[in-house]
């Protein structure tokens, strides 16, 4: 079984917003150990970590799986993110959520230079397998509770414009980073 990224991986090309793709369900991972699986999982975490992205799933490598990469760390776009190892996720469900509902902003590698201030759980509790094909029981609060709700949309055909309560809670990046300076000074 791997369990550690092989030097054989490579950069996957994302698809972009109107790809049909990006608006299937996903199929469960029957064979964790398949080896094409295994090398899917290799290639989502390179391409995570090329992008400096805090998320990635299947679907936006044109692969419809139950797989994403859970991967929150401080950059750019998310300063304050929290550090977390780069986790892959396979054939996840969300258990429960608590009640509490926050909007925060978000992008996708898939809608690229535009965000969107999407409401979220706050606090959630998943079931998911590991690359190894062990089953994880997690809870996750606040800032990575919102990425893995938006990586779990993109398993069910969801993006996170589908989210807005309004039209009017969607930004450029351009925009999106002047906020970002005018909360930090």
């Amino acid at each position: 079984m791997a369990t550690v990224m092989k030097t054989n991986s490579q950069l996957l090309q994302i698809a972009l917003l109107g790809n049909p793709v990006l608006r299937k369900k996903t199929k469960p991972v029957r064979d964790i150990n398949d080896q094409k699986i295994q090398q899917l999982i290799d290639d989502l975490l390179t391409t995570v970590m090329d992008v400096n992205g805090v998320g990635i799933s299947a679907p936006q490598v044109y692969q419809s799986y139950r797989i994403c990469i859970v991967a929150s760390h401080p950059n750019p776009r998310y300063p304050n993110a929290p550090l977390m190892k780069p986790t892959p996720v396979i054939n996840p469900i969300i258990v429960s959520h608590d009640e509490k509902i926050e909007k925060g902003w978000e992008g996708c590698l898939s809608i690229p230079g535009l965000r969107g201030l999407i409401p979220r759980y706050t606090k959630i509790h998943v079931e998911y397998s590991d690359r190894n094909g062990k089953r994880i029981k997690r809870t996750f609060s606040d800032f990575i509770a919102r990425i893995f709700q938006h990586e779990y949309d993109h398993l069910e055909g969801i993006l996170f414009t589908d989210r807005m309560e309004t039209n009017r809670d969607l930004i450029s990046e351009k925009e999106y980073f002047k906020l970002l300076e005018t909360k930090h000074n």
